[in-house]
């Protein structure tokens, strides 16, 4: 005879208890950037045997919470904000990839200022780096393929949202912008298309006011309209760059 439903559930349960245990963990890249390179927020790893490896910031997803809670968590304690940019990209789940036992992680990417707000939290913590993506050759786990995916996504949404405004001074010059888009898609755009193309898009508004204490020609000052770009979106605007 068949198994009854009641048998097919004692099943399950059994292999849930017994045969299929497994952790769920949150891992976070959290990009920054400075004017000359987009970073990422790391710690020195102390689990063998990845000792003194740089790590992605994460935790194990606990009993009460989802995982954006967790990411949420993660962010708040180790940033000291919970206001900052957070977007779900992937789930890793390769058996080998954790020392400990089997322990599946979703991974999130963060965007944060590098501002003096920030920094005043985190660098008294001495676990914590900031360190240029460029220069990451290895980290600890698989937390290399986790960033690099993550990188590929935020590349991806930068073209195609206005997210790059979440590293951005609330003021800033076009060529901000520009070098912006440059350091983080790794091109060279050219300046007159450019700011064409960014007239086009009717997103930014010029306060009338210009740089001050810089050792160049002051530039004039913008910051992105968040009320415009949402009717513009409502209205099926498509914003690429």
């Amino acid at each position: 005879m068949p198994p009854t439903s009641a048998q097919n559930i004692n099943t399950w349960i059994t292999q849930i208890h017994n045969d299929f245990k497994a952790a769920v963990s949150v891992d976070c890249v959290i990009f920054g950037y400075d004017d000359n390179s987009l970073k990422i927020l790391v710690s020195r790893c102390d689990m063998p045997p990845f000792e003194n490896e740089y790590s992605l910031l994460g935790d194990l997803v606990r009993p009460e919470e989802n995982t954006d809670e967790a990411a949420k968590r993660v962010l708040m304690a180790k940033t000291g904000f919970d206001d900052v940019f957070l977007d779900q990209v992937h789930v890793f789940s390769n058996k080998g990839r954790h020392p400990l036992g089997r322990v599946i992680t979703v991974a999130y990417y963060s965007l944060i200022k590098i501002d003096d707000d920030h920094l005043a939290h985190i660098q008294p913590n001495n676990f914590l780096r900031w360190i240029p993506v460029a220069d990451v050759q290895s980290l600890a786990f698989d937390h290399l393929e986790i960033m690099s995916t993550c990188l590929k996504k935020l590349q991806k949404h930068l073209r195609e949202q206005p997210v790059g405004f979440e590293l951005l001074p609330q003021k800033f010059s076009l060529l901000q912008l520009q070098r912006l888009y440059e350091v983080i898609l790794n091109i060279q755009m050219d300046k007159r298309n450019f700011r064409r193309k960014l007239k086009s898009l009717g997103i930014l508004k010029d306060i009338g006011e210009i740089q001050e204490a810089v050792s160049h020609r002051p530039a004039r000052l913008y910051t992105f309209d968040h009320n415009v770009y949402e009717k513009k979106k409502n209205a099926g605007f498509n914003f690429e760059l």
